[in-house]
Formats: structure tokens, sequence, C-alpha cells
């Protein structure tokens, strides 16, 4: 594959047809997914909590906006924003998003399946949630480390197989590990609904706290993903006005395998989109 005439070779250049790295490999058309954003498959937690209630660990994002288009099953999606707190049916077909900011709980009714579609790729994985733990905890940044982290064996996340909270078949410690920071942050989660907005404000205070010394790093990888897509796009558009499409000869076929992983709201089936196989002819 060649380059325009115009473009240097250099590590992350963008121009309309792509990205050009190290030596000048070119990846066409860039190979952020589509929108910036990531996707996963998630099967919701089973294992009543202590309000009897089957489901995930009530959580917030920071920065990004999380969608579910629900796949399979029944149940509900608990949302506490600044405007109480509201339930929303979910069934197959349905599909919603919410902002940052937006408390959530997927309770799980019988066999619920979601795709998770997240804002700003890379971002939700480099620690962009924070668990509704009591207020105690959550303004506490080692103690909330010690709770929200699970064990881990061989480097990796352990015991991603299994039913339950999640389950028989994995590994004893992380499925209690996975059990017991649900249960506390069930227990923030239901304080921060009865004792109102200032208790909200306080638990937003706390979880800015947390993520603050993270913003520098999120930025570089927004800079490499969600910015370098959108400055990518207004080459296209540029060229396109031109009467120019190049760049639609560099087109190209990516992949992403999922990757198992124990999840804040269930069994996960994620992709590691900023990381895609880029399928090229043999």
């Amino acid at each position: 594959m060649t380059l325009p005439p115009d473009v240097p070779a250099g590590a992350g250049t963008v121009f309309p047809g792509g990205t050009v790295f190290p030596g000048g490999t070119v990846f066409p058309g860039g190979t952020v997914f589509p929108g910036g954003t990531s996707v996963s498959r998630l099967t919701v937690y089973t294992g009543a909590c202590a309000d009897g209630l089957e489901g995930g660990t009530p959580h917030l994002h920071t920065a990004s906006t999380e969608a579910y288009v629900v796949i399979g099953g029944r149940g509900a999606l608990q949302t506490l924003d600044v405007h109480g707190l509201r339930e929303t049916e979910l069934r197959p077909g349905t599909t919603v998003w919410f902002t940052p900011g937006t408390i959530h709980r997927a309770v799980n009714r019988g066999g619920l399946e979601v795709v998770v579609i997240m804002s700003n790729a890379g971002l939700p994985e480099a620690g962009d949630a924070v668990m509704t733990f009591p207020p105690e905890v959550v303004s506490d940044p080692e103690r909330y480390r010690q709770a929200a982290t699970l064990p881990v064996a061989g480097g990796s996340v352990a015991g991603v197989s299994g039913a339950g909270v999640s389950g028989a078949g994995g590994s004893g410690t992380v499925e209690e590990a996975v059990a017991r920071r649900r249960e506390l942050a069930v227990e923030g989660f239901l304080r921060l609904a009865e004792e109102g907005p200032e208790a909200l404000r306080r638990f937003y205070d706390s979880a800015v706290a947390l993520v603050r010394p993270k913003v520098a790093r999120w930025r570089e990888l927004w800079e490499g993903t969600v910015a370098q897509e959108t400055r990518r796009t207004a080459g296209v558009l540029d060229a396109l006005e031109r009467g120019d499409g190049t760049h639609l000869l560099r087109s190209a076929l990516m992949e992403s395998p999922p990757e198992e992983r124990w999840g804040m709201c269930g069994r996960l089936r994620a992709h590691d989109v900023t990381h895609p196989v880029i399928h090229t002819p043999d």
C-alpha cells in the first residue's frame, strides 16, 4: 500500500485514508471501532442480594455514556440521579442509554442478556467507573481500592466462567470477592436512594476525587481513539468535498476476538477494539 505523496511516514500520522505508523506501515481508514465506542456482551449476574433482587453491582461512569441493547431474557434497569430513583423494564429489543453520573443497577428477572456499548473506548477499561460503596469506603482511596479489586491468578482476573453470582465452576475466591463487592455497592446504593440529593452530591465529589489522578492518562487514550477518529473523519469529509475518493481504495476488515472476564454487572465477553486484528489479503 502506498501513501499519498504529501503524507509523511511517522508514528500516528492521520490522513484521510488511515493512520501511518513507524516505518510507513498504514492501517487503512482508521482502526477505531465505529464512533470511538467499545462493545461487549453481558450475562447479568444471578443470585439474590440482601434486598432480594438478583443482578449487577451498582455504579456510575464519570466520563462515558453507556448503552444497553437487550437481546435476551427479562429484567430492569434501576437508575439514580439528581432526579431520583427510577426503574426501566428490560426485555428483548429494549435500547436504553445513560450519561455520566447516572448510577445504574441491572436487575435480572430471568436470563437477562445485553449488548453493552460504551463511549470513549479505553476509558471505562482504565477505571472510568466508580461503584456505590458506602461513604466511609468511597471517600477513602485505599479502602475503595481494597473493596473494588478482585483477586488475580497468573497475572489475569481468575474465574470467568460459571453461574450464580457468577457461578459454579469459577474460582471460589474470585466469585466470593465479586459477591462481596456487589453486596457492599448495593448497601451504598440503597443508602443513596434513601438519603436523597445531598448524599448523592457527596458521592459525586468522592467519585471525582477517586478518578482525578487518572485523568491525564485518560486524555492520552481519548486523543488516540475518539479525537483521532474525529480528525480522520474531518479529513475524509474534506477529501470528499474536493471530489477525492482515494480513501475508499484503502478499505479494510478488522476483528476483535471476545475475551471473557468478570464485570460489575455480570459475566462479560468483551472485545479489545483498540487493538484489532487487521485482515489483509494472503
